[in-house]
This record gives structure tokens, sequence and C-alpha cells, in this order.
């Protein structure tokens, strides 16, 4: 009997698996921020600057006061709830108005929910899907004018309510109509990520971007609207200018492509289904894109202020309470054309609601950063700190400026909203030091985020996009940096001109 002398061996030892760095969250990040400041108020001075009638700060009248630190723990946690509800006075009261000016941040966050619930009605339709669909249908044989179309077709989009997440149920149709067109996947997801991403670079009516910073920069939406149309003009240009010359190049030769060695996987899975081809848009769709686009048309005639631009129209003086009730009658409204039960309804509008708490819930957190800071009484010695460093720096390079510091400010905070809340309170009083308008720094600042998000790692849609059609960050980062220097530049000498042009 023979013994058996094998050594038995385990399976093999794995190799821990390393840690990938990631980003923490907006929220985290926020909170993170508000603890920060209120370990600041122990060591910064405090100190106010005198008002004018208007309540705005007057420069060269900073003087310090008696310090007011703020409770680390306690401070921290209650300064959010402070900051949708009202901003707390070094005293502790709470005031909601002054001058007029709504400071607390409820009135935000309920019209970002009320937006919410209106696109989920409105998608609950299948409207905005068919219309699409019914375009990409439309164009076929004539593949090349897709690209500018569907590039304006989601700019459009994203200029009027950022549309940045819903356009992820678009990417499966129109990257395989662009690969069945002779095109690459990478093709398809630029026409996407960069229609939307221009769009919300250019913001006009953006109530997720322009709208939050004109508010809390105490401005009107539709002051800078002319340089903001000239920045998504320009930029859309720019953009299908890039995507057509790629697609072009990969029309004639197909082994220029960028995703070359992955097209055979990549392309596997974009063929199209029977639905696709066939799906007709009805009267009813048709009907509800008309008031989906009412909606945003009457939001904006109701937030200019036509008695001061000197044009014999009726102004309505609307604002966050207006513009939320309006949203809320056009989901009734569109919800009874497209028939929708009364459990549809509400179900749907809840479930778009619920898409959007948590930049909500942003808001309100970004906001507490600014609670901090007021009731410190830091903000006014911030303020002056930069008064002293950029106050003889110039129109044109202040404006140059706040885009720059707003660039590494949108990649820390990646959503628009929060970092909306937390800046504009700084930056609009710091610009009108130096003679910017305060409309220019939320331009700066829409135009930076937009930029950011445009290829920012820690963005949804990005990733998202990108995964879909199998195109690798890198590849895509290399492919897209020419355009976004392209951009970039283009934006410097937009708010350069409007500047100079506005001292």
């Amino acid at each position: 009997m023979s013994e058996d002398t094998t050594v038995r061996q385990g399976p093999p030892p794995t190799e821990p698996k390393r840690r990938k760095f990631s980003l923490p969250s907006a929220y985290t990040i926020l909170f993170a921020l508000i603890v920060v400041m209120a370990i600041a108020t122990w060591i910064i001075p405090a100190g106010t600057y005198k008002l004018d009638d208007q309540g705005a700060p007057i420069p060269g009248t900073y003087s310090e006061v008696e310090s007011n630190p703020q409770r680390i723990l306690l401070d921290s946690l209650t300064a959010p709830i402070n900051g949708l509800y009202g901003i707390e006075d070094a005293k502790g009261t709470i005031s909601y108005y002054n001058e007029g000016v709504l400071f607390g941040a409820i009135d935000v966050a309920l019209f970002i929910i009320v937006i919410g619930g209106f696109l989920g009605v409105t998608m609950r339709t299948g409207a905005i899907q068919a219309g699409i669909g019914r375009l990409v249908r439309r164009l076929e044989g004539r593949e090349r004018w897709m690209i500018p179309i569907l590039m304006s077709v989601f700019a459009l989009g994203g200029t009027t309510y950022g549309m940045a997440e819903e356009s992820l149920a678009f990417y499966a149709l129109v990257i395989t109509v662009m690969v069945a067109a002779g095109y690459d996947t990478l093709t398809g997801a630029a026409v996407l990520l960069l229609g939307c991403g221009i769009g919300t670079l250019g913001s006009t009516i953006n109530p997720f971007a322009t709208g939050i910073a004109s508010g809390f920069a105490g401005v009107s939406i539709s002051e800078g609207l002319v340089s903001r149309l000239v920045i998504l003009v320009v930029g859309l240009a720019l953009g299908i200018f890039w995507v057509l010359r790629y697609a072009d190049r990969i029309k004639a030769d197909p082994t220029r492509s960028v995703v070359n060695d992955l097209r055979g996987n990549a392309e596997a899975g974009f063929q199209m289904g029977q639905e696709e081809q066939t799906a007709t848009m009805t009267g009813t769709q048709k009907t509800v894109l008309v008031f989906f686009g009412l909606a945003f048309v009457l939001m904006m005639y109701g937030v200019i202020p036509w008695e001061d631009l000197g044009l014999n129209l009726p102004t309505l003086w609307w604002w966050f309470p207006e513009m939320t009730a309006s949203f809320i009658l056009f989901s009734v409204i569109i919800g009874l054309v497209a028939r929708l039960s009364e459990g549809e309804l509400t179900e749907s509008f809840v479930a778009g609601a619920r898409d959007l708490l948590g930049v909500a819930l942003i808001i309100g957190i970004a906001r507490g950063i600014t609670v901090i800071m007021n009731n410190g009484q830091i903000t006014d010695t911030v303020l002056h700190w930069a008064e002293v460093a950029l106050g003889d720096v110039g129109q044109a390079a202040f404006a140059v400026v706040m885009y720059l510091l707003f660039l590494p400010l949108s990649f820390l905070i990646p959503s628009s909203s929060g970092l909306a809340t937390v800046a504009m309170p700084i930056m609009a009083p710091l610009a009108g030091f130096v003679g910017v308008p305060a409309d220019l720094a939320v331009t700066a600042f829409q135009t930076a985020s937009g930029l950011m998000n445009l290829f920012i790692p820690t963005s949804a849609v990005v990733m998202g996009g990108l995964a879909i059609a199998k195109v690798p960050y890198g590849t895509y980062l290399r492919w897209v940096w020419p355009l976004l220097a392209m951009l970039a530049g283009m934006t410097i000498v937009v708010l350069s001109v409007t500047a100079l042009l506005t001292s």
C-alpha cells in the first residue's frame, strides 16, 4: 500500500483589491465645508460693511466688530435647517425678507422638487422620447444632418431646463442610429453628451443653474441673457463642428475611429429594434410637447421686467413662488391632455419629484454654509479681503478671475445648484465692488460649472453615457480636450467683452 505523497495546496492567494480613490458625494463635501466654516469663525476676525438703501455692502466701509464664534457641532447641524427657512443673524433672529429679498432657500428647494414632478409627468406621457425618435427616423438617409439637428435639440433641453440625467434614456437609440449610418459609438455619445452639456454651459433660463444663481445673486433670470445666448450659439457651433469633423473623418476611413480597436464588441449591442423603427408619435404627444415648451416660455415671460426695459408689455414680476405654481399647473394640464388617471398623474409627479429631492437637500446644506458665515460675521471679512486683493484688477480681468475661480470649485462641488448657493452670496457683492454686474457673476459661474461637467469623472452623466457607449473615459478625454480649450477661450472672451461694455 503506497502512501500519497502529493502535497495538497489550497487555492492561490488572491491579491487584495486596491481601493480606487473617489471624491465623496456633494452632501459630504458641503457638510464638511459647514464644519470648516464653523471652525473658521473662531479664527477669522468678525467684521461688517455699512449697507446702502438696497441692503448692499458699500465698498470701503468695512470695520471689525466683536467676534461671534459658532458652536462646532450644534450650529453645524442646525445651519442647513436655518438655511432653508431663513438666515439667522448674529443675535439669533431669523430674517425671512430684507428689502423684498427672500434669504431662505425653501422657495428654491420647493421649486426644484416641483420641476422634478413636472418632468416626471411629461416623461410618463412618452412625448419627449417619441419626439426624439421621430426626428431620428425622419432623417434616415440624411444621417450627417442628424448631428447638428440632434445636438441643437438636446442643447435646447440643456439651456431651458438643464437636461442631463434625462438624456441617458436616449443613448441607446441615438448610438444605434449613428452606428447604422457608418459612424462609431463615440459619435453617438458625443451628440448627446456635448449637445446637452453645451446647452447647460450656455444656460439661458435653466432653473437649476441660472435661476438659482440669479436668485441668490439678487438679479432677474433675464439679466445677462444676451451674453448667455452668445455663449450658447457660439459654443454649440464649436461643438457641432468638432463632432461633424470627427464623424466625416471616420465615415471616409473607419479605421481612424479613436475606438477602432473596440468597435466590434462595442457596436454589437446597438441594433435598431423593431419598436424603434415603427413607433409613431401621436397627436396627444404632440400637444404635450406644445404645453411642455409653453411652460418654459411663460416662466421666461413672467420673470422679465418688461417695464424696466421700456417695452409696452404687462410685467408680472414673477419669482420662485409664482414659477413653482405655474409648473404645478402645467403638470396637471399635461396629465389631463395625456389622459392620465388621477393615480398615474400623482404617481408620476411624486416619482419625478423624488428624483430631484437630492438636489433640494443639497441647496439646504449649501445654504447652511452662508448661515454659519453670517452668524459668525465673517462673510464681510472674506469680502473685504477679496476687495483688497482684487479691487484694482479692472472689470474685464475680474470677470476672468471669477471664471477661473469657479472651475476648481465646480470640480469640488459638481452640483450646479449647490455651488450657486454657496458662491453667489459672496461673489455677487464682490463683483459689485469692482463695477461688474451681478448677472455676469452668474454667467461666469454657470459657464465654468457647465464646462467642468462635460468631462469630470464625478459626473454621473459623463460616466454613465460613456459606459453605455462602451467608450473608455481616457479615450474620450483625449478626444474632447481641444474642444474644451476652445469653449473655455470663447467664454473668457465673451465675459471680458461683456464686462467692458457694461463698465
